[in-house]
């Protein structure tokens, strides 16, 4: 994608930033301030490039041509089409860039930079005749990763090429450290990601992974917000650590004299509202878990919650399926995507299996017979000692099925026990009304039917807090949110999304770490 400069080959780094620094003095020595000054009136480079369409070729007999369509086609011959249309000239719109120079071939007296902004990559076509001796003083001391502007006239080179050709050169910005080692970019994992500033400026495709991710989260919000859902903003300080069963990272309040939990979950707060009247809330925003890093998890992370009034989980599939089909449409993408070396088929409706279908099929283990199950997983190595069956049975599910789901699918109708927050089934207690999506063998959303029985709600919170250790996050009984539910909260639908899986899934990475542009790292 980059090139250095012939004559840096055979520097040093050292040599190489005492060059660029002797160019900085020579810009001061111009009158040109290095580090540049406003610069108003400039277009993307992308709306540029869409601009192909004014330029005309200009005969001498006065005819006016449209560009040809095959231009830029590969093997088209542009001088031959000039010759037949006959003697003329280029005429385009006048126009202003600016960008960081990506590619610096210097030719004497003329000179092709390509800069890059953030729509797109362009050639500028600079002469010295163009530009004139001031201009030409201030192209002698650029290099890559300088920042500049132009103003010029917008055609089409001798090659075929889409070219800004230059009248006027702005200093914005010098680069003082060198740019990646040429057509390489950065590519060390750990430095991609301390460094995520080069990543961005010079390895392809990071930088539209990025603004993709910006496009995936604001068609979330467009989605909700169309489906009349209100967005608020939750504390991310809680006295409780509560809404999820995840260890907490704990802070102290000097001023109260109070330990405080870095939010593990925004589900007790959302649900306070409904209780409230406010029919459907969701929240956006990071959560904090004190664990492990992996491919699949980083400690702070990106989570979607939200909650309607009168739904219930079978809602949530509908609400889960609009998200992730205008998530696709907002980056040009789907129904079907790459994922590493296969595809994911994001076509709607997605698959719905059943918890316990799904255990027989991949176990080959009759989900409802304790004593078969519990077998099966000290085969597998799983500890059972103390443990209820359903916990049992789900460490099983988590060893042998959860991997084995290529979906999307809906995995339906989990073992009541294990989902303290969620709505019993009406002709079966034994069963929640929850989903999971699973795509690839990673949980991306989690639903429920909600449970609004205070009296039973508490009951589940004791049985599920007794002998859990003091550090865990649901040790204390958060009280309050039982009392809001004696206050009345409406049957609703529930949905947690991870929102970095997903965008795993829709931009093809399998680390989480390349789409967190800043994500955790050891000290270095």
């Amino acid at each position: 994608m980059n090139e250095i400069e012939p004559d840096d080959v055979a520097l040093d780094e050292s040599e190489l930033q005492a060059a660029r620094r002797a160019k900085m003095q020579k810009l001061m020595e111009l009158g040109v301030d290095p580090w540049g000054q406003r610069f108003d009136d400039r277009s993307l480079i992308g709306p540029i490039r869409e601009r192909i369409s004014e330029i005309k070729y200009r005969t001498e007999d006065g005819r006016e041509i449209d560009l040809p369509a095959e231009l830029g086609n590969e093997g088209f011959d542009f001088r031959a089409w000039r010759a037949e249309q006959g003697k003329g000239e280029l005429r385009g719109p006048k126009v202003r860039a600016a960008g960081r120079i990506m590619l610096h071939r210097d030719k004497g007296k003329l000179n092709f930079i390509d800069i890059d902004d953030w729509s797109g990559r362009i050639q500028l076509f600079v002469g010295k005749n163009q530009v004139g001796e001031e201009n030409w003083e201030i192209v002698k001391c650029l290099d890559l990763g300088d920042l500049i502007g132009v103003d010029g006239e917008l055609k089409v080179t001798n090659t075929g090429e889409l070219s800004i050709f230059a009248s006027q050169i702005h200093f914005l910005t010098k680069t003082l450290d060198s740019p990646p080692a040429k057509h390489q970019g950065i590519t060390d994992p750990e430095l991609i990601q301390r460094m995520r500033y080069v990543d961005l400026a010079w390895n392809e495709g990071s930088r539209a992974r990025f603004l993709n991710r910006t496009k995936i989260v604001k068609s979330i919000r467009n989605t909700l917000d169309s489906h009349g859902f209100c967005e608020i903003e939750g504390p991310t300080l809680h006295s409780i650590a509560g809404g999820a069963a995840a260890r907490p990272f704990t802070t102290h309040h000097n001023a109260l004299d109070m330990d405080l939990f870095m939010r593990i979950a925004l589900e007790l707060h959302l649900k306070r509202l409904m209780v409230g009247g406010m029919e459907r809330v969701y929240e956006l925003g990071r959560v904090y878990r004190n664990e492990g890093i992996s491919p699949k998890h980083n400690p702070e992370f990106t989570m979607l919650e939200l909650y309607q009034a009168f739904g219930n989980y079978e809602s949530m599939m509908d609400i889960t399926e609009a998200i992730i089909a205008n998530a696709l449409l907002a980056i040009n993408a789907g129904p079907i995507v790459p994922w590493d070396t296969s595809e994911i088929d994001f076509s709607t409706p997605f698959a719905r299996r059943t918890y316990d279908d799904l255990f027989r099929e991949h176990t080959g283990v009759d989900p409802t017979d304790a004593s078969a199950v519990k077998a099966f997983a000290e085969s597998l190595g799983l500890e059972t000692a103390g443990k209820h069956p359903d916990v049992v049975k789900n460490e099983v599910f988590e060893a042998k099925v959860e991997d084995a789901l290529v979906g999307p699918v809906f995995v339906i109708d989990y073992p009541a026990s294990i989902c303290p927050l969620t709505k019993r089934k009406a002709d079966n207690p034994e069963i929640a009304e929850r989903f999971e999506l699973f795509i690839h063998g990673m949980e991306i959303a989690n639903a429920y039917t909600e449970l609004n029985d205070p009296d039973l709600q508490q009951k589940l919170f004791e049985t599920q807090l007794e002998g859990m250790p003091e550090e865990d996050s649901m040790a204390r009984m958060d009280h309050d949110f039982v009392r809001a539910l004696r206050n009345g909260m409406p049957p609703a639908g529930g949905l947690g999304v991870g929102i970095d899986r997903l965008i795993m899934l829709m931009t093809n990475r399998q680390s989480i770490r390349d789409v967190i542009l800043f994500p955790l790292l050891r000290e270095a």
